[in-house]
């Protein structure tokens, strides 16, 4: 008993401790250089941005998180609409080791459950994006696109529901829905 409870802790470990180093953020309905600078200063306000560099070409910014610091991605959203703008795609990358992953799964990275959408099932390794195609992280045809791909609630809701629960999930605990 006691060596199953410590490789139980041993994996949540490896599991809270994962790192989100960075992330590419494309914005929706900036037209000129000063609304870069809204969003530039909103995500600069953020306590686990170290910082970000803007690209005023493609609406896109790249922000790299604070060592150590637990990442919020709504909070990030949060911050862009606050701009008065939109996500119109947030790619974060992490580094990962040996996770299984597969169509319409949770796997918890990071201290955040996340469910895998059209993917293919396979072992990550490395350096990899996954991009959140969550309501109003997507446009809303993307949604549409990665709803319909599974028939489970929580990904018309973002939060843990039944469907969800068989897999160790709190109920009501924030999901965010991707795919590589």
């Amino acid at each position: 008993m006691k060596s199953i409870f410590l490789i139980i802790s041993f994996i949540i470990s490896i599991s809270a401790s994962a790192q989100f180093r960075s992330a590419n953020l494309t914005a929706a309905g900036l037209t000129c250089a000063m609304c870069t600078r809204a969003i530039n200063i909103a995500l600069d306000k953020l306590p686990f941005v170290e910082s970000v560099k803007p690209d005023i070409k493609s609406s896109s910014f790249d922000i790299v998180f604070k060592a150590g610091k637990p990442v919020n991605f709504d909070a990030i959203k949060t911050a862009v609409e606050g701009a008065g703008f939109s996500v119109a795609k947030l790619a974060v990358k992490t580094d990962f080791k040996n996770l299984a992953v597969a169509n319409d799964a949770h796997v918890v990275i990071g201290g955040k459950t996340f469910h895998f959408l059209k993917v293919p099932a396979g072992t990550l390794n490395g350096e990899k994006s996954v991009v959140i195609v969550d309501k109003n992280f997507v446009s809303l045809k993307e949604y549409k696109k990665y709803a319909a791909a599974s028939t489970m609630a929580c990904v018309q809701t973002g939060k843990s529901a039944a469907c969800c629960e068989g897999s160790g999930i709190t109920a009501g605990s924030r999901i965010y829905h991707v795919t590589i």
